[in-house]
Formats: structure tokens, C-alpha cells, sequence
């Protein structure tokens, strides 16, 4: 089995609706995504896929996030910005372009992270 693994990067604010903490008030992070893709087979020059290729559709995804207010697009105006539910939405968005994607892990410190997988 072949794992490949790419990351990227945004900035953005969010608010946790129904929180009781600080996590309830406005605040912002620098995300990390990290994607992990698995295949079992190469293509005939010996590569599961182009990493240029996934780090294009990665940053693409990503820029639709970036330096927003997460609360206010339209996905996360139901459902609540938290780092399991960024990490869903990142992964719903890339596997129709990406079908070997296997997780993407959404990092919001450099100490806490979120994982979605199916």
C-alpha cells in the first residue's frame, strides 16, 4: 500500500455556536490541512499521483476559506465551525476531485488536531 501526503495552509476566524468558553467569542486561527491518499497500485511511471496535482486542488479548496469568517459561508451557517467539521467539509469537497483521498486532518494548533475519514 502507498500512502502520499500533502499539506496546506489558511487563515481564518470562526466562532463556536452553543460553546461555553472562550471558544463561544470571535476568534482566529492558522490552519493546517494535511491530506493523506492510499492506493494499492502506480501509474506507469511509477507515482500514485502528481503531488503538484494535489497540492493544486488542496490550495484551491483552502482559498475558499482564507481570511474569511467561517461562520458566514454558507456550509457552516448549520453547521458549527469546529475543527472535526472543518476537516469533514475539506474531505467532502476533495474526494469528487480526488478518489483515492483516505483523510484530511485539520491541524488549528500545534498541538490539536481533528481527523475525518471514511
Amino acid at each position: 500500500m502507498y500512502s502520499l501526503r500533502v499539506e496546506g495552509a489558511f487563515s481564518s476566524a470562526h466562532n463556536l455556536r452553543g460553546y461555553k468558553g472562550k471558544c463561544e467569542e470571535l476568534h482566529g486561527h492558522n490552519w493546517r490541512v494535511q491530506i493523506n491518499i492510499k492506493s494499492d497500485r502506480l501509474d506507469k511511471i511509477g507515482m500514485v499521483l502528481d503531488f503538484k496535482l494535489l497540492k493544486n486542488k488542496l490550495s484551491a479548496c483552502l482559498e475558499q476559506m482564507d481570511h474569511k469568517y467561517l461562520n458566514k459561508l454558507p456550509y457552516f451557517k448549520k453547521v458549527n465551525p469546529t475543527s472535526e467539521n472543518i476537516a469533514a467539509y475539506i474531505y467532502k469537497k476533495l474526494i469528487v476531485q480526488i478518489p483515492l483521498l483516505k483523510s484530511v486532518t485539520v491541524w488549528e494548533n500545534n498541538t490539536s488536531c481533528a481527523t475525518y475519514e471514511k
